[in-house]
């Protein structure tokens, strides 16, 4: 490396790598002497290709990529010439311009282009083919990339990433570089992807001093926000001090008074006492929304419970051996014992909850309580977590099927069109996946229920509980809940006969799964971690299509137990993607930050967005990529939901790719074949429900790829302990809540 101080100014060819985190770049640039792209690494924070910049910092030498320059700060330098200006301009910067607009626009103002749309917009009109509208949607678009310029380079000296820079000028516009100078705490509560270390290191640089009572606060809301997204519904008192003085590096008196302050003026925390998970009582610290739901879900389970209401009339006084005679005639089979309980259960009682593990009849009890309801003609209301269970649940029924927040009609914020005030019109209620449920939207979902209807919860208390806050279907089969519930435990002979079914009930019972002589369950043995990624992948693109004639991308999905590692979620994305939709010059494709997507991408939705689609695109929401528009600088999903869906190319950080996701990310949904990496590289993961719940989510075919040492982990070991839950407390008490 070279100490001496260098200046470089060229033009942004290509970006080949970024780090989304902390804004380093690897890219290539035109410095117009003969052609050559030169390397630059560094901090390239907001530049656009086809900007000229103008680089500050120092050459030097890389042993395997050669000559470089690292960047020090950078100013964008706006081009100077015909050809310049028309690159820049349809490099896609700015919305509405693309690569013919571009040629038009220079056609007819040449060097004064950029002029024109700086100073005098309204002068666009004359370019043929650009009429007012798109005039004026050029003019703003232009204006928001100035201002947003500005708040990047206020930002980059924090080591702010670009898409978070913009996020930060979508939330508060002009206001963005005040609010981040005086209150850069409240970035962590307003912007999605910013939390507390990220708002904490901009406090640092703006000057907020490291004891600063503002700062312990958002450590301590930061460490219990940390604790839900582990599915705790609160921590311990003791607990959440101690995480938050190792978090902040403050004394432990401090941290006392200011967790103390918070909870009396109800400043986003509630202190309780209540018992721990092992029974002896604790002083619970939670989150204002998770306390407030937690007694509101208890509350409205014991209401609907106790309720002299009735929507059902017709079971109270029903013949249950000719009501089941019937049944077997309209359906072709008979129920066995277990399941005949289950479904008088559901039409008798006011709430009821039915697990059991795959080929144990659960699809088929349903199918019988909602015959039995709709012969009644009652209004039988059907949902699931997500769309793939609630497209299985209305195939399963023949009746229409919806995700929970497309029944709720969840609005941004969160708020639902259906509560209490305004009920479903629904007579009976069906839940299906219900080990998806977490506390929020549990509580959401049965404020919504009627009185005097009945509702159902069917789901696999094996599985991994929910991704959010909680163990909703877990509380609610504790040994003194007053919610009836039946388990259904006989395999039948039909599932009997299915490997896939065999190994579930096999790893759920502690004991390893039979991996030879099986028609739909292998093992493929390697017990090198990054050996065992590149496996999968050819085990994903090459050899199950042989096999089994199955597509890829439609058919196969790779179920990992962490997103980090050379077999984790992440590193196949990468790799599946060059397998199965390669590069090719006619495949559009837009990189941001460290991804590349391309048209025919299979891709998943990583925030709950309710201002997208019709009613709002969820968590975990899965598509493919089938059109980019490098003018409008948008890009089209087609959910698995059968929605077309845009995003802005500035949104792109709500979607991964989603040829490969982890197990939990898997939860509610079915595959036609499964293919899991089980490696000691994901040791800290492995355990029992994590491999139950992936061999539970394929159709027809599982392949294990991994060490025999690492799915014996997983087999062996039962998950580490309960969530943080007062729930089955709260539903106990004699009284109730």
């Amino acid at each position: 490396m070279s100490f001496e101080p260098a200046v470089l100014e060229g033009v942004l060819e290509r970006v080949t790598y970024a780090n989304e985190d902390n804004g380093y770049t690897v890219a290539r640039v035109d410095s117009g002497r003969g052609g050559e792209l030169l390397t630059v690494v560094g901090s390239l924070l907001g530049a656009q290709v086809g900007e000229s910049l103008r680089m500050e910092g120092r050459w030097g030498s890389h042993p395997q990529y050669g000559r470089q320059f690292t960047v020090e700060n950078y100013t964008t330098v706006l081009p100077a010439t015909v050809q310049g200006i028309r690159r820049y301009l349809g490099s896609g910067l700015i919305k509405g311009i693309g690569p013919r607009i571009a040629e038009r626009i220079v056609d007819h103002f040449g060097l004064d282009t950029l002029e024109v749309i700086e100073s005098d917009a309204g002068k666009l009109i004359d370019v043929p083919g650009l009429g007012p509208k798109r005039t004026h949607k050029i003019a703003a678009a232009w204006e928001e990339q100035k201002a947003i310029k500005e708040v990047m380079i206020f930002l980059q000296g924090v080591g702010v990433s670009t898409s978070i820079a913009v996020r930060i000028y979508k939330k508060y516009g002009d206001a963005s570089i005040s609010v981040v100078r005086n209150s850069p705490y409240r970035l962590a509560a307003d912007v999605w992807g910013i939390g507390f270390l990220t708002a904490d290191r901009i406090a640092q640089a703006v000057g907020i001093p490291h004891d600063s009572p503002e700062r312990v606060k958002a450590g301590l809301q930061y460490a219990l926000s940390q604790s839900t997204d582990q599915g705790h519904c609160y921590l311990p008192e003791e607990r959440l001090i101690s995480d938050a003085v190792k978090l902040l590096q403050v004394d432990t008196g401090l941290v006392i008074e200011c967790l103390g302050e918070l909870a009396e003026q109800e400043e986003g925390v509630v202190r309780e006492s209540v018992p721990g998970t092992d029974g002896e009582p604790v002083t619970a610290v939670y989150l204002v929304p998770f306390h407030r739901a937690e007694i509101s879900l208890s509350a409205q389970l014991l209401r609907l419970l106790r309720t002299d209401e009735e929507l059902l009339p017709a079971f109270q006084e029903v013949v249950w051996d000719r009501a089941l005679d019937w049944l077997a005639r309209r359906t072709g089979a008979d129920l066995a014992p277990e399941q005949q309980q289950a479904v008088r259960l559901a039409l008798t009682e006011k709430v009821a909850v039915l697990t059991g593990g795959p080929g144990c009849g659960k699809s088929f009890t349903v199918r019988s309580v909602v015959e039995l309801a709709r012969a009644k003609n009652a209004r039988v209301v059907l949902a699931a977590p997500t769309g793939r269970a609630a497209k299985r649940l209305a195939e399963l029924t023949g009746a229409e099927a919806s995700t929970v927040h497309r029944l709720l009609e969840l609005k941004p914020g969160g708020d639902a069109a259906y509560d209490r005030e305004r009920p479903l019109e629904a007579d009976l209620v069906v839940v299906d996946e219900a080990s998806m449920l977490d506390l929020l939207l549990a509580n959401k979902l049965i404020k919504a229920v009627p009185p005097g209807a009945h509702l159902l919860l069917v789901g696999d208390v094996d599985q991994l509980p929910s991704v959010g806050a909680g163990e909703v279907l877990r509380d609610l089969l504790a040994s003194e809940s007053p919610v009836p519930a039946v388990r259904l435990t006989r395999i039948f002979r039909q599932a009997q006969q299915s490997g896939v079914v065999t190994n579930a009930h096999r790893i759920n019972a502690g004991t390893r799964p039979i991996t030879q002589g099986l028609p739909d369950f292998f093992l493929f043995a390697e017990d090198d971690t990054e050996a065992a990624g590149r496996l999968t992948v050819d085990v994903v693109a090459r050899r199950i299509p042989a096999r089994f004639g199955l597509d890829p991308r439609r058919d196969v999905q790779v179920l990992a137990p962490m997103h980090r590692g050379p077999a984790g979620a992440g590193t196949l994305n990468g790799l599946l993607q060059q397998a199965v939709t390669p590069a090719r010059p006619d495949v559009p494709e837009k990189r941001f930050g460290g991804r590349v997507f391309r048209v025919g991408d299979k891709v998943t939705q990583i925030r709950n967005n309710y201002d997208k689609g019709a009613n709002g695109v969820f968590n975990g929401t899965v598509g493919v990529v089938t059109g980019l528009h490098g003018e409008d600088q948008r890009l089209t999903v087609l959910t698995d939901e059968d929605e077309e869906v845009c995003y802005d190319f500035d949104e792109l950080d709500e979607l991964a790719h989603a040829y490969a996701v982890t197990i939990h990310r898997s939860q509610g949904s079915e595959y036609p074949a499964v293919v899991i990496p089980v490696t000691t590289g994901a040791w800290m993961m492995l355990q029992r429900n994590l491999l139950y719940t992936a061999t539970t989510r394929a159709k027809r075919l599982v392949v294990l790829v991994g060490s025999h040492r690492a799915i014996g982990q997983a087999v062996r070991t039962v998950s580490a302990g309960r969530r943080c839950t007062a729930l089955d407390h709260r539903l106990a008490a004699p009284s109730g809540p």
